[in-house]
C-alpha cells in the first residue's frame, strides 16, 4: 500500500569548503522539504505547483542553458566513451584526499558518464539522493534506449537516514497497452518517488534530460555495442545514419519528441497524474481508444530480514526480493558469512537486459533503482510521436526476477551506523548473485577484523554489481567490474 503522504525531513548536503574538514557535520535540519529556490516559501508557485509564466520562461531558459554547456562539455571531455570511472573532482587544496570513489558529502554511480555527472550537479545544487537518482534514471532514459526509457519498468529501494525509514518503490503489475507493447510508467513510478522524498523541484530535474534529447547526446559504447548486436530495424531514425546503418559510438543522436514529452512532464502539477500527456499520444498514435487504467506505482515498506551484522532490506514480491531474503537466511542458518565460490547458474536463453544505478550521501541515505524494458530495445517499437522505445512488458508478464535491490543497515536503533547498497544487473539469476556478494561481503569484514588476507570483491557469470557505502561520515561507491561504471561525487 502507499505510505501516508506528508513533508519529509531530510539531512542538508552542505557544498565542500576547506574548513569543513576537521569540523562537526552540521546540524540536521527541520524543515519541511519543499523548497524555493528562486522565490520566497509563501510564492504562489509552492501552493499551486508552478511558476508564474515570465519566471517560469526565465528561470527555465538560464537552467537550459547552464545544464547545456555542463553536459556539452563533459560529453566534449568523455568524448562519447562508453565506461571506466569518473572523478572530475580535484583535490581539496589543503591537500586532504581520498581514494576514488571516496567523498565526503555525496556520489552516484550509473551506466553513462553523462548521467553520473548529471546527478552529481544535482547534488551540488542542494538535492538529495532522490533528486539525483531520479535526475540519471530520467537522462538514461534519453542516452541508453537499450536498457531503460520511458517505456521501462522501476523498482527502488531508498533508505532515509533522517527518519532511519526504508521504502521499496515498484511500478505496479505490468500492463498491457496493446498487443505485444507494454503500458509506459517510468513517469509516474519516478515522480511519485520523488513527490514523496525529493527536495529540488520536479521541473528542475527535468532540464538535463529535456537538454540532452533535445540538442544531442554522444552515442556511448554500450549503446553502439547494441545497436551493432541488435541491428536498427524499428530503430530509424532515431539512431540511425542516412543510409539506415547504425550510429557508432561518438556519433551524435536527437530526439525532439522525447524533449516534448519531458518538457510537457516537467509542466505537470504535483498532485496531478504523470504521465497522462505521453498515454494520450501513444494512443492516437496506435489507435486505441481511451480510457484504461492507468499506471499504479506505489510506495511500499521494505522488506525486513534481521541480521548478527544489522538489517536487511530489500523489494517485495513480484520482485527477486523475497527469493534474495530467502537465500540468505539459508545461508546464514547453515553455515553464517562464508566467502563460497559462484553458485551454479541456471542456463538461460537470453540474459535480462536491464539498468541500474545508485546514489548516497556521508549521512547514510541511500537510493537504488533498477529498470527494464524485458530486452534489448524492449519491444522494438519506437513511438514516432513520442520518441519512446516501448517495452514487451505485458499483463501476462512472469515476475521481475532482475530486481532485487539490497540495503544493509549496520544497526536498525543507530543512524549513524555505516550503510551499504547493492544492486546488480545482466545476469539470469540476480538473487543468487547478490546472495553471493553479500556474503562475500560479510565474510570479507570478518576476515579484516581477524587480520586475515582479502581478496577483491568479485560478482558470478557476466554482470554488474554497484555497490554504495556510508561509513565515517564518507560516501563510497564502487563496481564490480572496476570501472565499468562512471562515478561522480563531492
Amino acid at each position: 500500500m502507499e505510505t501516508t503522504a506528508g513533508p519529509v525531513f531530510y539531512q542538508k548536503l552542505l557544498l565542500w569548503e576547506p574548513n569543513l574538514e576537521s569540523e562537526e557535520e552540521g546540524e540536521e535540519t527541520s524543515e519541511p522539504l519543499v523548497p524555493e529556490p528562486w522565490r520566497p516559501q509563501e510564492s504562489p508557485w509552492n501552493e499551486a505547483g508552478g511558476l508564474p509564466g515570465t519566471w517560469a520562461r526565465l528561470v527555465t531558459a538560464l537552467l537550459l542553458l547552464a545544464v547545456g554547456f555542463s553536459l556539452a562539455a563533459r560529453q566534449l571531455h568523455t568524448g562519447g566513451g562508453a565506461t571506466g570511472t569518473s572523478d572530475s573532482v580535484a583535490p581539496p587544496p589543503s591537500g586532504h584526499s581520498h581514494h576514488p570513489g571516496v567523498y565526503h558529502h555525496g556520489a552516484i554511480i550509473s551506466p553513462a558518464a553523462t548521467c553520473s555527472h548529471l546527478g552529481r550537479e544535482l547534488l551540488v545544487a542542494g538535492g538529495n539522493v532522490v533528486d539525483a537518482g531520479v535526475g540519471a534514471a530520467l537522462c538514461l532514459a534519453v542516452v541508453h534506449p537499450h536498457t531503460t526509457g520511458l517505456g521501462a519498468m522501476f523498482w527502488g529501494l531508498f533508505h532515509n537516514s533522517s527518519s532511519g525509514s526504508s521504502t521499496a518503490l515498484t511500478s505496479g503489475p505490468a500492463q498491457t497497452l496493446a498487443p505485444g507493447l507494454g503500458l509506459p510508467s517510468a513517469l509516474p513510478t519516478l515522480r511519485l518517488l520523488h513527490t514523496h522524498f525529493g527536495r529540488l523541484p520536479w521541473p528542475h530535474l527535468l532540464v538535463g534530460p529535456t537538454t540532452l534529447a533535445q540538442e544531442g547526446f554522444l552515442v556511448d559504447t554500450p549503446l553502439a555495442r547494441a545497436l551493432a548486436a541488435r541491428g536498427t530495424k524499428g530503430l530509424c531514425p532515431l539512431l540511425c545514419h542516412n543510409d539506415g546503418t547504425p550510429l557508432g559510438p561518438g556519433a551524435r543522436a536527437t530526439n525532439p519528441k522525447l524533449a516534448a514529452v519531458l518538457h510537457r512532464a516537467a509542466l505537470d502539477p504535483p498532485l496531478g497524474p504523470a504521465g497522462d500527456a505521453l498515454l494520450r499520444l501513444l494512443a492516437g498514435e496506435l489507435g486505441l481508444e481511451e480510457p484504461w487504467a492507468g499506471p499504479m506505482p506505489t510506495l511500499e515498506p521494505a522488506l525486513q530480514l534481521p541480521m548478527a551484522q544489522g538489517m536487511l532490506l530489500t523489494t517485495p514480491s513480484p520482485s527477486a526480493g523475497p527469493q534474495l531474503l530467502a537465500l540468505l537466511q539459508a545461508a546464514l542458518n547453515s553455515r553464517g558469512p562464508s566467502p563460497d565460490p559462484c553458485p551454479l547458474l541456471p542456463q538461460a536463453t537470453a540474459t535480462p537486459v536491464s539498468s541500474v544505478l545508485a546514489t548516497v550521501d556521508s549521512s547514510g541515505s541511500v537510493l537504488l533503482l533498477t529498470s527494464s524494458l524485458n530486452g534489448s530495445f524492449g519491444s522494438g517499437h519506437l513511438s514516432l510521436s513520442t520518441g519512446v522505445l516501448l517495452s514487451n512488458l505485458m499483463a501476462n508478464s512472469a515476475p521481475s526476477p532482475w530486481a532485487c535491490p539490497l540495503i544493509l543497515h549496520g544497526s536498525p536503533d543507530d543512524t549513524e551506523a555505516s550503510v551499504l547498497g547493492l544492486v546488480a544487473s545482466g545476469t539470469p539469476a540476480v538473487a543468487s548473485v547478490m546472495t553471493h556478494a553479500l556474503l562475500s561481503h560479510l565474510a570479507k569484514a570478518q576476515l579484516q577484523e581477524q587480520g586475515g588476507p582479502t581478496e577483491s570483491p568479485s560478482i558470478c557469470g557476466q554482470g554488474t554489481l554497484l555497490q554504495v557505502a556510508a561509513h565515517a561520515e564518507h560516501a563510497h561507491v564502487s563496481s564490480v567490474p572496476s570501472g565499468c561504471c562512471p562515478f561522480q561525487g563531492f
